[in-house]
Order: C-alpha cells, then sequence, then structure tokens
C-alpha cells in the first residue's frame, strides 16, 4: 500500500465511523418519535369527552357554571386519575347516550340507571347511587277526602262495633241488677232491654241518666264504673275520628303506582320510569325535556309525573316548592352508573378510582354535599 494511503487510512476509519454512528442516532431518533397524528391521537385520549343532560341536583347550569352531584364526582375521578376532561350538555337523555355509542363522547355521568338493556350496548361502571322510582304530584291534589271519607274506614267501624258490645254488656247488667228494685227497668228481658241500653249509651255519652238513679248496690257500683270510663272511652273515641281525619287531609288518591290507572301521568322519554309505565299498562305521556314534564304538572295537564326519587325531590324541595309534593315511597329500586362504550379499556381505572373515592371519605363528602346525610 503506498505510503500516503497508509497515512490516511487511520483518518479515513475514524471519519466513516463517526458517519455511521451518526447516522444510526438519526434512525433511532427518527423511530422513536411517533408521527404528528399519533401524537395528536395520544393527546385526545389523555382528555375524556364526557356528556350529560341536566338532571338536577345531579348535573346542572347555575349562573353559567356547570355543577351538581355527577359534576363534583367527575372532577374528584379526573384528579384521582390525573385526566383532564370536557363536559357538555346535551339536549335530551337519549341523544346524551348516543354520543356515547357512536364515539363522539368516552362517557356519560347523571342520573343514568343501569339496566340489562343499555348493558348490552354500553359498558358501566360500579354503582355510583342508589335510587329508584317515585310519584310527584300538584301540592294541592287530594288534599282532603272529606269527612265521611274519614270516619267510614274499617278501622273506625271496629272501633264503632266494639263500643256497641260494651253497652250491649254495661245493659244486660243494669237490668239484671235493677230488674226488681227500679221502676225503670221493671219489665221482662225483651221490653226492658231497649231501656237499659238507652241507659248505658246516655251514661257513656254524656256521663249521667236524670230519668233514674240505680238503687241496688252492685247497679250503683256500675254505674260509677260506667261514668268513670265514658271520660276515657268517649275522649278516646273523638281523639280518632280527629286523628283520622287529619290523616286523610294529608292524604292523597294517588299514594302509589296502582293508583296511576285512569290517571293523567307523565314521565320523560326513553327513561326507565317509561319502561316501567309500558310494562305495568298505565297509559302515560313522554316529554323530551323534564323542564316540560314539570311545566305540565304545574299546568295541571298531568295528574301525577313518575321519574326518579331523588330528581322529583330536590324539584319539590327547589323549583317545585309550594306547587308540588312527592307522595308514596320508592316502588321500583335503581341503581345509577356512569356509562362508557362498549369495551372501553378505562373501565377498570374508573371502577378503581371510585373504590379509592369511597374507601378515603371523598365520595361521602360529595354526597353529603347535595344529598345530606345518607340513611344507615
Amino acid at each position: 500500500m503506498p505510503r500516503i494511503c497508509r497515512q490516511a487510512w487511520p483518518v479515513t476509519r475514524r471519519l466513516c465511523r463517526r458517519a455511521w454512528l451518526a447516522g444510526l442516532l438519526v434512525v433511532v431518533g427518527v423511530l422513536a418519535t411517533p408521527p404528528v397524528g399519533a401524537q395528536e391521537a395520544a393527546d385526545a385520549s389523555a382528555t375524556w369527552r364526557v356528556v350529560s343532560v341536566e338532571r338536577k341536583p345531579f348535573t346542572m347550569r347555575v349562573n353559567g357554571e356547570l355543577t351538581g352531584f355527577s359534576v363534583d364526582l367527575l372532577a374528584a375521578l379526573a384528579e384521582r386519575l390525573d385526566r383532564r376532561y370536557t363536559l357538555v350538555l346535551e339536549e335530551t337523555f337519549s341523544a346524551m347516550l348516543e354520543r356515547v355509542e357512536d364515539g363522539a363522547a368516552d362517557m356519560a355521568v347523571g342520573n343514568i340507571s343501569i339496566t340489562s338493556e343499555r348493558e348490552a350496548t354500553f359498558d358501566f361502571s360500579q354503582p355510583v347511587f342508589d335510587a329508584g322510582l317515585q310519584i310527584l304530584i300538584p301540592a294541592e291534589a287530594g288534599a282532603s277526602l272529606g269527612v265521611l271519607a274519614a270516619i267510614f274506614t274499617w278501622e273506625m267501624l271496629g272501633w264503632v262495633l266494639a263500643a256497641v258490645l260494651a253497652i250491649f254488656v254495661v245493659a244486660n247488667l243494669m237490668w239484671y241488677f235493677e230488674r226488681r228494685d227500679a221502676p225503670y227497668f221493671q219489665r221482662g228481658y225483651r221490653e226492658g232491654l231497649w231501656p237499659s241500653f238507652w241507659y248505658a249509651l246516655h251514661v257513656m255519652v254524656s256521663g249521667g241518666f236524670e230519668e233514674h238513679v240505680p238503687r241496688s248496690v252492685p247497679a250503683r257500683l256500675l254505674g260509677i264504673a260506667l261514668v268513670v270510663c265514658s271520660l276515657f272511652l268517649v275522649s278516646a273515641f273523638v281523639a280518632k275520628i280527629a286523628s283520622t281525619m287529619t290523616v286523610n287531609e294529608l292524604r292523597s288518591d294517588i299514594e302509589h303506582f296502582t293508583d296511576l290507572y285512569g290517571k293523567q301521568v307523565g314521565t320523560t322519554r326513553g327513561s326507565t320510569a317509561s319502561a316501567f309505565l309500558v310494562a305495568k299498562s298505565i297509559d302515560h305521556a313522554e316529554f323530551d325535556d323534564i323542564a316540560a314534564l314539570f311545566a305540565a304538572l304545574e299546568a295541571g295537564r298531568l295528574d301525577a309525573v313518575v321519574h326518579d326519587a331523588p330528581v322529583l325531590r330536590y324539584f319539590a324541595t327547589a323549583d317545585g316548592k309550594g306547587v308540588s309534593r312527592v307522595v308514596g315511597g320508592v316502588f321500583k329500586p335503581e341503581k345509577y352508573g356512569i356509562v362508557l362504550a362498549q369495551g372501553s379499556p378505562q373501565v377498570e381505572d374508573v371502577n378503581r378510582a371510585l373504590l379509592a373515592l369511597r374507601e378515603n371519605g371523598r365520595y361521602d363528602e360529595i354526597y353529603r354535599r347535595w344529598f345530606g346525610d345518607r340513611d344507615r
């Protein structure tokens, strides 16, 4: 090899080695850097796209800001999982679910009941709220059922029959003790029973009977006992009538879903309340918007609204205070959950975060903020 070549070879070798290393670094850098589209997709997946619908007190807009139980719970979940999110309100409940189904949203929050039908289309988180269906009626509906309806009940009839039986027994004893000494009772059993009954009735009601004063010792003792007992029995009887009438003043002719047949009933379209009414063959009107549903009740176009119990209770104590009231108890228990797309990889993360929020007391804090202490 010529001398000049031997002298240039080390320099050339070093330059080639450096060029090779530089090329390798460029290739590794290119492979490690994701394409622009993939980077944007990764950023998008880090932000939850959440939808809801206005249902006070779960999701509502106050002074332009979204707030409510579901909004606070969503914020706690996102903080726990270090996620950003956007929350958008849809106009209707069905539109909210459609956004999750067609992939326009990652999840939906609110008063969303977990049902087998919805489970076939979506994935649910573990339950986040215990609820159920209840009935809302106008405040003045069925305010009074009348005096006769208050008095003529089976319970009251039993009291009356017991009083008549007691008076009949006393009348027989009075006739037996006085039939020889008192002219008022000196007649046969069949002829003397009615005067004796009248005497006992008069003493029981008014505490005295001027036409006759018992003469025999047993009759006098019986008369004294009758007068004393009358003070308690008559008072108890009058108090029972008064209490029965008071209760009926507060009672409506709609107390249970079985009372809804033949009434003007309303609920929201596509809700579990609507499915329940259909299953029970109860005719009802459906509304796309819950505000329109409540407005129809206030306007007198509906006799009753069937919907989620916490939503109705909140309305009756807030916007509908004085014009509506909740009656009866929860007759179809339900559980709310967070809706995610079927097969969503985020279900496990959400469930673990929910368990953590329950364990550290954050869930209870949010619950008390909107509903007070939970029943134990």
